[in-house]
């Protein structure tokens, strides 16, 4: 153990802005108030009372969880969507106050100080894209630290304890494994972030139980709460997958609604969209090309910053328009850790703002793929589509069933899509085949 308390509390200090801005916050008072007061409601029976215990929704649509040393926890609003009662939400937050509490973020980190980690679409690909996409934060790094089946173990066991000792019932923190555990066979190859960062033992579910049942001999069932309407009700309007307004593939097109842009993505690569930047990768890892908002006031003020920031060895340069907008372009090499790297930057300045694309590969593949940088980059273009430019985010929408009836039936009741009917039923922790019971709340996805 590298660290101390001490540096533990600063570490997440230090890490929580940057973790912030790399997802965005997702604005939701009363969300937020319901998150905070259970997370200090449970810090405060938890095995270190004396850290300053913090606790956030991210704007992020994929299902995960996840904490920092420091006392900092991060729930996305994709796993705050999946949650179908307080109860199941309580055993995850319990868990990930456990990894703080035994300092497994802490130790991982100590492990992995240097480590400089790479993300994209859940696939690591390499060093380069950590480098140009800017998630070399202190912060961002953290969330990459993989966990030990002992150390997940171990968090289960705290999450289920800590739950319990506010009042829920943690046999319901078992039954959320069996979502997760659908979001990962529906997905195929795709494991869910939550999967990816909290290896999943086959008995994990039937471990979870025993520990509950265990912890429940000592408190009455008849106390212990599930909430699930009360948690229903809360996540009304709750925003579900991407949200158009941040940005949004279609067609291999990326769209901005806001900023008013767009520009086509390379075919077969990867592409995650965060408030910060697009960011997208060749499927082999062999490129990545990063787009951005750039410092500086003018063309020439932001091409001397980014070559100063990325010291850069200028091959060529030159002015060019693109689709009635000035521009810079530019190939530069770098040399990073022995590697020769070799980038294609080009600076657009429209509408009050320099955009910044970077595309970077091994200089030995750059001709190979400077074709595909060079077609991305000069096709980006002034958004005119409405369709696009008024698109809507899709939403959770509480409905209430109106009688009797099979999950399936009430779906097609709802004009709830045959192709949806699948992830519908997941969304709720429920089979197709199950009775429902007239009242019952329901959760279906609406625009």
């Amino acid at each position: 153990m590298l660290m101390s308390e001490n540096q533990e509390i600063a570490t997440g200090k230090q890490s929580d802005p940057e973790i912030k801005a790399f997802f965005g916050v997702y604005e939701d008072a009363r969300l937020q108030k319901f998150i905070q007061e259970k997370g200090e409601q449970m810090a405060a029976i938890s095995h270190r009372k004396n850290l300053d215990f913090q606790f956030q929704i991210v704007d992020s649509p994929v299902v995960n969880a996840f904490a920092v040393p420091g006392g900092y926890v991060y729930f996305t609003r994709g796993i705050m969507a999946h949650f179908n009662n307080e109860a199941e939400f309580a055993g995850v937050l319990g868990h990930e106050i456990g990894h703080i509490t035994a300092r497994h973020s802490a130790k991982q980190y100590s492990r992995a100080m240097l480590a400089q980690v790479g993300l994209i679409a859940g696939t690591v690909i390499s060093d380069d894209f950590a480098r140009y996409a800017d998630i070399a934060q202190t912060g961002v790094s953290l969330l990459f630290l993989k966990f030990g089946r002992d150390a997940e173990s171990q968090s289960d066991n705290l999450g289920v304890q800590y739950s319990t000792a506010i009042g829920y019932d943690a046999k319901e923190m078992a039954t959320f494994f069996q979502t997760l555990d659908r979001l990962q066979k529906k997905s195929g190859a795709e494991v869910p972030d939550f999967l990816s960062t909290h290896p999943n033992p086959g008995d994990r579910e039937r471990k979870v139980s025993k520990a509950a049942e265990s912890a429940q001999k000592k408190t009455p069932k008849a106390n212990l709460k599930v909430g699930r309407d009360s948690y229903l009700k809360m996540i009304d309007g709750l925003i579900y997958g991407e949200d158009p307004k941040q940005g949004f593939a279609e067609g291999g097109v990326f769209y901005h609604p806001v900023l008013k842009f767009q520009f086509p993505i390379p075919r077969q690569w990867n592409l995650e969209n965060t408030p910060q930047q697009v960011q997208m990768a060749a499927s082999d890892g062999g490129a990545v090309l990063i787009m951005t908002i750039a410092g500086g006031n003018n063309l020439e003020q932001a091409a001397n910053s980014v070559i100063q920031k990325y010291q850069l060895n200028i091959v060529e340069s030159g002015k060019r328009t693109i689709n009635g907008m000035p521009a810079v372009e530019m190939v530069a090499d770098q040399q990073q850790e022995g590697q020769a790297i070799r980038t294609y930057v080009t600076l657009i300045d429209y509408s009050g703002s320099i955009y910044l694309f970077i595309g970077a590969s091994q200089r030995q593949q750059f001709d190979a793929y400077a074709p595909i940088l060079q077609s991305t980059i000069r096709n980006f273009d002034v958004l005119t589509d409405r369709d696009k430019l008024n698109r809507q985010p899709e939403r959770i929408r509480i409905k209430t069933i109106p009688r009797n009836e099979s999950f399936a039936q009430a779906m097609r009741d709802f004009s709830v899509s045959e192709k949806r009917i699948q992830e519908t039923a997941i969304l709720n922790g429920m089979s197709l085949e199950e009775p429902l019971e007239k009242g019952t709340l329901i959760k279906i996805i609406e625009q």
